[in-house]
């Protein structure tokens, strides 16, 4: 066969990525077409290729997968916020088992029959895979037929796709979407172009409470300058159940990155309330907290149940955020740390702890490989990071302080199989059990808890 671009091959999709992309081969090598799944038999051309693989354009399913369904989003060809629509949900969790196993055995370098003998458990299901989303945060663009379009970026583009619900997000937040869009659609704000730098308007953000029903609404600008917005908001606090506040932050940026340093209370309160693990949490208008409220607490009990604490330890809670997971395991601690680097969510983990009269937690501001050294040992550390995974100065800590148990809770196999070789293979660790989860339904991400010990222990 010809390998070139634009060569059209016929396919088998045997896998997926964890791009979200299936995975076909042919003459021993492999093709990776998008909106593919597994057991599809498609015609696919190469758009780009390499000596060892290809990038394919589906062109066609000539057999379909038993496991391919009907997106249940009208502009899922189209919208690039889920990889996943096409796929039937049991094979999404398949799917995302075995992106976890790959990635420790290749990446991580741990042998697959100990992973066989420690009797992993099966992904934590969701219990909903639509409507589940407690936090969306939309681009803003100049529209063609209206003045602004709000939604999400076309698959592999800058070009906005318009949207008035998603069916992912919480379907109260649907109403709302609707309403505020429109609402700002009759002023004169500009939408900001990334590539000039001009306009104002960037991102629309909204969050709920799943379980309280409480609402945050917060826009995105390049500056302040935004009349009419006092006016406006009391009209939303107002007219739209359950909103506690408005907000405006500051990203004059050129960058990615949705939030600025900078946010403004605009009407209400900056704060939402929400019922997680027995505690009330207060979480304001960009702090992190996992989108899927009640995949999180099961992922958590998980987590709890794999502890055996007699009341008498610390606990270390690196990159702790505002608290989630801190709070619920100092109850069956002496004492518990919380490490962040971010001032305001210090400051609102420390409310929470007042909040729910815990008082046996201390929650420091700096990095993790700043302050970790200067804290007292620990029995228990528990590492949540972020998607880059631990800085090795972090492991080199980790393996020089060697408390008995480390709990690694990680949204990216990738960087949690790297630094489980070194803490396993390369450290006085071994890796007891581990859980994956799925807090993200119709796309390839997927959670995962893994339990380390002392390997003499």
């Amino acid at each position: 066969m010809e390998w070139t671009q634009g060569t059209a091959v016929n396919l088998t999709i045997s896998s997926l990525t964890n791009r979200g992309d299936g995975i076909g081969h042919v003459d021993g090598r492999a093709v990776f077409v998008p909106d593919t799944v597994p057991g599809d038999e498609v015609l696919a051309k190469l758009v780009r290729v390499k000596s060892s693989h290809a990038f394919g354009s589906l062109k066609r399913v000539l057999t379909p997968s038993d496991d391919r369904i009907r997106p249940a989003c009208i502009l899922a060809q189209k919208c690039g916020g889920c990889q996943w629509q096409p796929v039937g949900y049991d094979a999404q969790l398949a799917a995302k088992d075995q992106l976890v196993t790959d990635a420790l055995t290749r990446l991580g370098h741990l042998e697959r029959g100990h992973l066989e003998r420690i009797g992993v458990a099966p992904i934590l299901a969701a219990p909903a895979a639509l409507h589940y989303r407690n936090k969306v945060s939309y681009p803003i663009a100049k529209g063609t037929t209206q003045p602004l379009k709000v939604g999400y970026f076309r698959k592999g583009s800058h070009k906005l796709v318009n949207v008035n619900q998603c069916p992912v997000q919480d379907e109260r937040l649907d109403t709302v979407l609707q309403t505020v869009k429109q609402d700002l659609q009759s002023t004169d704000w500009p939408a900001y172009n990334e590539r000039n730098q001009k306009g104002e308007l960037r991102h629309l953000g909204l969050r709920i409470g799943r379980r309280t029903g409480q609402l945050l609404i917060t826009l995105v600008a390049k500056t302040d300058r935004l009349p009419g917005l006092d006016t406006l908001a009391k009209v939303w606090m107002q007219t739209i159940p359950n909103l506690q506040g408005v907000c405006l932050n500051i990203n004059p940026k050129r960058t990615n990155a949705i939030f600025g340093q900078e946010t403004q209370l605009v009407a209400g309160t900056h704060e939402l309330q929400e019922e997680f693990a027995g505690l009330t949490i207060s979480i304001d208008s960009t702090s992190f907290f996992q989108v899927y409220t009640e995949q999180a607490e099961r992922l958590l009990n998980w987590v709890s149940s794999q502890l055996t604490l007699k009341g008498n330890e610390t606990l270390i809670d690196a990159y702790c955020g505002i608290g989630t997971l801190t709070l619920p395991l100092a109850k069956r601690v002496k004492q518990a740390i919380g490490i962040e680097v971010i001032p305001n969510a210090v400051q609102q983990a420390n409310r929470n702890a007042k909040l729910n009269g815990i008082d046996n937690v201390a929650f420091v501001e700096g990095t993790v490989e700043e302050m970790l050294p200067s804290l007292p040992a620990a029995d228990v550390v528990l590492l949540d990071p972020p998607r880059k995974g631990c800085e090795r100065s972090v492991l080199d800590i980790l393996m020089q302080r060697t408390p008995a148990t480390l709990v690694y809770i990680s949204c990216n196999p990738a960087t949690l199989a790297r630094d489980l070789d070194v803490l396993v293979n390369n450290g006085p660790f071994s890796l007891d059990t581990y859980q994956t989860a799925d807090f993200f339904p119709q796309t390839a991400h997927v959670e995962t808890a893994a339990i380390l010990h002392l390997a003499d222990q």
